[in-house]
Protein backbone atom coordinates (compact mmCIF):
# COMPACT_ATOMS: atom_id res chain seq x y z
CA UNK A 1 0.00 0.00 0.00
CA UNK A 2 1.37 3.43 -0.94
CA UNK A 3 2.48 5.56 1.98
CA UNK A 4 0.94 8.58 0.26
CA UNK A 5 -2.53 7.62 1.43
CA UNK A 6 -3.68 8.30 5.01
CA UNK A 7 -3.54 5.49 7.54
CA UNK A 8 -6.86 3.76 8.18
CA UNK A 9 -7.93 2.28 11.49
CA UNK A 10 -10.31 0.08 9.50
CA UNK A 11 -8.49 -1.15 6.37
CA UNK A 12 -11.71 -2.68 5.07
CA UNK A 13 -13.02 0.83 4.39
CA UNK A 14 -10.00 1.63 2.24
CA UNK A 15 -10.38 -1.73 0.49
CA UNK A 16 -13.98 -0.88 -0.36
CA UNK A 17 -12.99 2.61 -1.54
CA UNK A 18 -10.58 1.03 -4.02
CA UNK A 19 -13.14 -1.46 -5.36
CA UNK A 20 -14.73 -0.61 -8.71
CA UNK A 21 -18.07 -2.22 -9.53
CA UNK A 22 -16.43 -4.19 -12.37
CA UNK A 23 -14.48 -6.13 -9.74
CA UNK A 24 -17.73 -7.55 -8.34
CA UNK A 25 -18.49 -9.41 -11.56
CA UNK A 26 -15.63 -11.78 -10.80
CA UNK A 27 -15.71 -11.47 -7.01
CA UNK A 28 -19.31 -11.72 -5.75
CA UNK A 29 -19.87 -10.78 -2.15
CA UNK A 30 -17.58 -7.75 -2.29
CA UNK A 31 -18.92 -4.19 -1.98
CA UNK A 32 -18.10 -1.50 -4.52
CA UNK A 33 -17.11 2.09 -3.81
CA UNK A 34 -20.08 3.98 -5.25
CA UNK A 35 -21.66 4.86 -1.91
CA UNK A 36 -18.30 6.04 -0.57
CA UNK A 37 -17.83 8.08 -3.74
CA UNK A 38 -21.16 9.82 -3.05
CA UNK A 39 -20.08 10.64 0.50
CA UNK A 40 -16.59 11.73 -0.56
CA UNK A 41 -18.03 14.14 -3.12
CA UNK A 42 -20.04 15.84 -0.35
CA UNK A 43 -17.08 15.94 2.07
CA UNK A 44 -14.81 17.40 -0.61
CA UNK A 45 -17.41 19.99 -1.56
CA UNK A 46 -17.54 21.23 2.02
CA UNK A 47 -13.81 21.14 2.78
CA UNK A 48 -12.73 22.74 -0.49
CA UNK A 49 -15.38 25.43 -0.08
CA UNK A 50 -14.19 26.08 3.47
CA UNK A 51 -10.55 26.24 2.35
CA UNK A 52 -11.31 28.70 -0.43
CA UNK A 53 -13.45 30.88 1.81
CA UNK A 54 -10.87 31.12 4.57
CA UNK A 55 -7.88 31.62 2.28
CA UNK A 56 -9.24 33.69 -0.59
CA UNK A 57 -12.36 35.41 0.74
CA UNK A 58 -10.98 36.35 4.15
CA UNK A 59 -7.42 37.09 3.02
CA UNK A 60 -7.81 38.32 -0.57
CA UNK A 61 -11.50 39.29 -0.72
CA UNK A 62 -12.32 37.14 -3.74
CA UNK A 63 -15.96 37.44 -4.77
CA UNK A 64 -18.42 34.51 -4.64
CA UNK A 65 -18.36 34.20 -8.42
CA UNK A 66 -14.56 33.85 -8.40
CA UNK A 67 -14.67 31.37 -5.51
CA UNK A 68 -17.27 29.27 -7.33
CA UNK A 69 -15.14 29.19 -10.48
CA UNK A 70 -12.06 28.21 -8.48
CA UNK A 71 -13.93 25.44 -6.68
CA UNK A 72 -15.19 24.10 -10.02
CA UNK A 73 -11.63 23.93 -11.34
CA UNK A 74 -10.41 22.13 -8.24
CA UNK A 75 -13.08 19.43 -8.00
CA UNK A 76 -13.59 18.64 -11.67
CA UNK A 77 -12.81 15.16 -12.97
CA UNK A 78 -9.51 16.14 -14.59
CA UNK A 79 -8.06 17.69 -11.44
CA UNK A 80 -9.26 14.94 -9.11
CA UNK A 81 -7.68 12.40 -11.45
CA UNK A 82 -4.39 14.29 -11.12
CA UNK A 83 -4.64 14.05 -7.33
CA UNK A 84 -5.32 10.32 -7.69
CA UNK A 85 -2.24 9.90 -9.88
CA UNK A 86 -0.20 11.93 -7.38
CA UNK A 87 -1.28 9.51 -4.65
CA UNK A 88 -0.59 6.48 -6.88
CA UNK A 89 -4.19 5.32 -6.55
CA UNK A 90 -4.35 3.85 -10.05
CA UNK A 91 -2.11 0.91 -9.23
CA UNK A 92 -4.17 0.14 -6.11
CA UNK A 93 -7.64 0.10 -7.68
CA UNK A 94 -9.46 -3.22 -7.64
CA UNK A 95 -10.77 -3.61 -11.17
CA UNK A 96 -12.43 -6.33 -13.16
CA UNK A 97 -10.43 -7.87 -16.00
CA UNK A 98 -12.42 -5.97 -18.60
CA UNK A 99 -11.89 -2.59 -16.97
CA UNK A 100 -8.22 -3.42 -16.49
CA UNK A 101 -7.85 -4.35 -20.16
CA UNK A 102 -9.57 -1.11 -21.19
CA UNK A 103 -6.97 0.98 -19.36
CA UNK A 104 -9.02 1.60 -16.23
CA UNK A 105 -5.96 2.40 -14.14
CA UNK A 106 -5.32 5.47 -16.30
CA UNK A 107 -8.97 6.38 -16.85
CA UNK A 108 -9.62 9.91 -15.46
CA UNK A 109 -13.24 9.08 -14.58
CA UNK A 110 -12.29 5.97 -12.58
CA UNK A 111 -9.37 7.74 -10.90
CA UNK A 112 -11.56 10.71 -9.97
CA UNK A 113 -14.34 8.48 -8.60
CA UNK A 114 -11.89 6.40 -6.58
CA UNK A 115 -10.27 9.50 -5.13
CA UNK A 116 -13.69 10.72 -3.94
CA UNK A 117 -14.42 7.26 -2.49
CA UNK A 118 -11.16 7.35 -0.52
CA UNK A 119 -12.08 10.75 0.91
CA UNK A 120 -15.47 9.37 1.95
CA UNK A 121 -13.86 6.31 3.51
CA UNK A 122 -11.28 8.41 5.34
CA UNK A 123 -14.08 10.57 6.76
CA UNK A 124 -15.94 7.50 8.06
CA UNK A 125 -12.71 6.07 9.45
CA UNK A 126 -11.83 9.27 11.31
CA UNK A 127 -13.53 12.70 11.19
CA UNK A 128 -13.41 16.07 9.44
CA UNK A 129 -10.54 17.20 11.67
CA UNK A 130 -8.34 14.45 10.23
CA UNK A 131 -9.54 14.80 6.63
CA UNK A 132 -9.18 18.60 6.54
CA UNK A 133 -5.33 18.79 6.57
CA UNK A 134 -5.09 15.92 4.06
CA UNK A 135 -7.35 17.81 1.64
CA UNK A 136 -5.64 21.14 2.31
CA UNK A 137 -2.18 19.73 1.57
CA UNK A 138 -3.36 18.56 -1.85
CA UNK A 139 -5.68 21.37 -2.88
CA UNK A 140 -4.10 24.57 -1.56
CA UNK A 141 -0.94 24.49 -3.75
CA UNK A 142 -3.09 23.96 -6.85
CA UNK A 143 -5.46 26.77 -5.84
CA UNK A 144 -2.50 29.06 -5.17
CA UNK A 145 -1.04 28.25 -8.58
CA UNK A 146 -4.33 29.18 -10.26
CA UNK A 147 -4.71 32.46 -8.35
CA UNK A 148 -1.04 33.44 -8.16
CA UNK A 149 0.85 31.70 -10.99
CA UNK A 150 4.24 33.11 -10.00
CA UNK A 151 3.83 31.80 -6.42
CA UNK A 152 5.91 34.75 -5.18
CA UNK A 153 3.11 36.41 -3.27
CA UNK A 154 1.86 33.17 -1.81
CA UNK A 155 5.21 31.96 -0.49
CA UNK A 156 5.92 35.07 1.58
CA UNK A 157 2.48 35.36 3.09
CA UNK A 158 2.21 31.62 3.60
CA UNK A 159 5.51 31.55 5.50
CA UNK A 160 4.39 34.30 7.85
CA UNK A 161 0.97 32.72 8.32
CA UNK A 162 2.62 29.38 9.08
CA UNK A 163 4.71 31.04 11.79
CA UNK A 164 1.70 32.89 13.23
CA UNK A 165 -0.45 29.76 13.39
CA UNK A 166 2.32 27.71 14.96
CA UNK A 167 3.46 30.28 17.53
CA UNK A 168 0.36 32.37 18.27
CA UNK A 169 -2.47 30.15 16.98
CA UNK A 170 -3.90 33.11 15.05
CA UNK A 171 -4.24 33.97 11.35
CA UNK A 172 -2.54 37.23 10.26
CA UNK A 173 -4.84 40.12 9.38
CA UNK A 174 -3.88 42.68 6.73
CA UNK A 175 -5.11 46.27 6.66
CA UNK A 176 -4.41 47.84 3.27
CA UNK A 177 -5.34 51.34 2.15
CA UNK A 178 -4.31 53.80 -0.53
CA UNK A 179 -1.71 56.15 0.96
CA UNK A 180 -0.41 58.16 -2.00
CA UNK A 181 -0.09 58.28 -5.77
CA UNK A 182 -2.64 59.15 -8.44
CA UNK A 183 -5.90 57.42 -9.31
CA UNK A 184 -4.27 55.53 -12.18
CA UNK A 185 -1.05 54.81 -10.26
CA UNK A 186 -2.00 54.47 -6.58
CA UNK A 187 0.35 53.45 -3.81
CA UNK A 188 -1.02 51.27 -1.04
CA UNK A 189 0.19 50.86 2.52
CA UNK A 190 -0.43 47.49 4.12
CA UNK A 191 0.02 46.66 7.79
CA UNK A 192 -0.07 43.09 9.06
CA UNK A 193 -1.40 42.23 12.53
CA UNK A 194 -1.52 39.03 14.54
CA UNK A 195 -3.80 39.07 17.56
CA UNK A 196 -4.06 42.88 17.18
CA UNK A 197 -0.27 43.33 17.37
CA UNK A 198 1.40 44.93 14.35
CA UNK A 199 4.25 42.83 12.94
CA UNK A 200 5.14 44.61 9.72
CA UNK A 201 4.17 46.97 6.95
CA UNK A 202 4.88 47.56 3.28
CA UNK A 203 4.02 49.82 0.36
CA UNK A 204 3.21 48.70 -3.16
CA UNK A 205 1.37 49.61 -6.35
CA UNK A 206 -1.41 47.17 -5.44
CA UNK A 207 -2.90 45.83 -2.23
CA UNK A 208 -1.50 42.39 -2.98
CA UNK A 209 2.05 43.67 -3.47
CA UNK A 210 1.78 45.84 -0.35
CA UNK A 211 0.65 42.82 1.66
CA UNK A 212 3.54 40.76 0.27
CA UNK A 213 6.00 43.43 1.36
CA UNK A 214 4.32 43.68 4.77
CA UNK A 215 4.77 39.95 5.24
CA UNK A 216 8.41 40.20 4.12
CA UNK A 217 8.93 43.03 6.60
CA UNK A 218 7.37 40.97 9.38
CA UNK A 219 9.53 37.96 8.57
CA UNK A 220 12.66 40.11 8.47
CA UNK A 221 11.87 41.50 11.93
CA UNK A 222 11.25 38.02 13.33
CA UNK A 223 14.56 36.84 11.90
CA UNK A 224 16.37 39.86 13.35
CA UNK A 225 14.89 39.10 16.77
CA UNK A 226 15.91 35.46 16.50
CA UNK A 227 12.33 34.20 16.48
CA UNK A 228 12.71 32.27 13.22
Amino acid sequence: MTKKLPEFKNPELLKQALTHRSFLNENPGEEDNESLEFLGDAVLGFLVGELLYRRYKEEYDLKPKELTRLRSLLVDEKQLAKFAAQLEIGELMRLGKGAEKDGGRQNPALLSDTFEAIIGAFFLDSNLTKVRPFVKKLFQPVADEIIFPDNDLVDTKAKFQEWALEEIKKIPRYESNKCSGSDDKPIFLSEVFVDNIKYGQGEGCSKKKAEKLAAENALAKLKQEGLI
